[in-house]
């Protein structure tokens, strides 16, 4: 076989004698394209297989490890995703992770979601049931038990002799919550008004206060209920002198660019999640407090948006004297405030 100044090749008999080389090469070229095309698709589609999962730091990763772990592979098993848990020393951490989409999936609390989506390009999709099935919870202050401290009236008439632990500054029931109806209706600022002020998560503010190291601190209801497990003799030595109206259980929150697919594969295990009688998956749920789930949206930020700028329109006119942007601030606080009544009115209705 030879190759004449054509460029075709001879010495071949039949019809694919004589095919000319660049055809051939053109051909190669074409494979070679569409390997690293198909090759390039594959990755994608395995990048979209890989959910991270983030985990709120409500107590110690050890400690979350050892309830999550087990749910985490029953959803890696059933969906076919890989899904990894993503766990942070603070929630800003998780929602910093899912803006440059390191995160995928969290459980939050309701402040921290209104805060990934708003600024991490995400959504509420589900909303967890308590182990009553109860569609919430409770923000709480507590007290070691052998203190005289019987209120939050008692609270502030000793707070400049107290220590107060105060909780993570994007968690709902650590700090938004109380930060409202305990501080800014009563005219408080919690940095100035104790001894000494610390933030934490609930499991170390409740460990604080049982161990002395804290006079009174903020913690919820499911913190307090899973300290009874954990820490049953700890747990004994804390006393609630407050508690909140009741805040909607916690969300999950998914980033919206997820694939259709992998959405549906979550939605459809999460729904399914406990609830055709396997004793084994509802002793996983028990050990996290909850029942299960129900779907959701961004609804139900509603009510810790209404908070948010409740406190901030407060802040403002306690502060008097404003200025002209001040002014405008208020005046769009008070609009967004009236959208915000008009939309409660309207889930009200449904």
């Amino acid at each position: 076989m030879s190759k004449c100044r054509s460029g075709r090749v001879t010495g071949l008999s039949g019809p694919r004698a004589a095919v000319p080389f660049l055809d051939v090469l053109h051909l190669i070229i074409f494979l070679f394209a569409s390997s690293l095309i198909l090759n390039a698709g594959s990755a994608a589609t395995a990048r979209a297989q890989e959910i991270n999962f983030g985990i709120i730091s409500t107590e110690s990763s050890q400690n979350l490890r050892t309830m999550w772990d087990p749910f985490l592979e029953d959803m890696r098993k059933v969906t076919g995703l890989d899904i990894k848990a993503f766990f942070a020393t603070d929630y800003a951490g998780i929602i910093e992770g899912m803006r440059f989409d390191k995160v995928q999936l969290a459980w939050y609390g309701n402040k921290a979601a209104m805060e990934a989506v708003d600024r991490a390009d995400a959504e509420v999709f589900m909303q967890t049931l308590a182990a009553d099935g109860s569609e919430g919870y409770y923000s709480h202050i507590i007290a070691n038990v052998s203190s005289p401290l019987a209120s939050i009236e008692d609270m502030f008439k000793a707070a400049g002799t107290l220590n107060f632990g105060n909780g993570d500054p994007n968690s709902t029931s650590g700090f938004l919550v109380p930060g409202y109806y305990v501080f800014a209706l009563n005219g408080v600022d919690p940095k100035t008004a104790f001894k000494r002020t610390v933030t934490s998560n609930h499991e170390s503010n409740a460990l604080s206060v049982a161990n002395g190291q804290v006079d009174v601190a903020t913690c919820n209801s499911e913190a307090l209920d899973r300290l009874a497990i954990t820490f049953p003799e700890k747990r004994g030595l804390i006393k609630v002198i407050w508690t909140s109206p009741l805040i909607p259980s916690d969300p999950l929150v998914r980033r919206k660019d997820m694939p259709q697919e992998t959405k549906r594969k979550i939605e459809d295990f999460l729904l399914a999640y406990g609830q055709g009688g396997d004793a084994r998956e509802a002793e996983i749920l028990k050990n996290l407090q909850w029942r299960g789930f129900k779907a959701s949206n961004d609804d139900q930020l509603v009510p810790i948006r209404q908070l948010e700028l409740f406190k901030e329109k407060k802040a403002l006119e306690d502060r008097g004297g404003l200025n002209a942007q001040q002014k405008a601030r208020l005046g769009k606080i008070e609009a967004e405030l009236s959208e915000l009544e008009a939309k409660m009115a309207e889930l009200a209705k449904k």
